[in-house]
């Protein structure tokens, strides 16, 4: 899945630290979710798109097979 956290990030000059801390994870844990290698949890979604006053939708793209649902 991919997403527009870093630029999200980048767009309020937080550092990852600063927005883990926000959010209440490490800052081991934002980087894995800009890089794309970790899903957070519907929870931190909701989190993530809370504290940036937008929707999950507009954060995480999901790419999956358009013949899934």
């Amino acid at each position: 899945m991919k997403n527009r956290l870093e630029e999200l990030r980048k767009s309020k000059n937080l550092r990852q630290d600063e927005l883990g801390e926000a959010l209440g994870v490490s800052r081991q844990t934002v980087i894995s979710i800009e890089k794309g290698k970790y899903n957070p949890s519907i929870t931190l979604a909701f989190k993530i798109a809370r504290y940036f006053g937008t929707t999950i939708e507009e954060i995480f793209i999901y790419e999956g097979d358009e013949n899934e649902m």
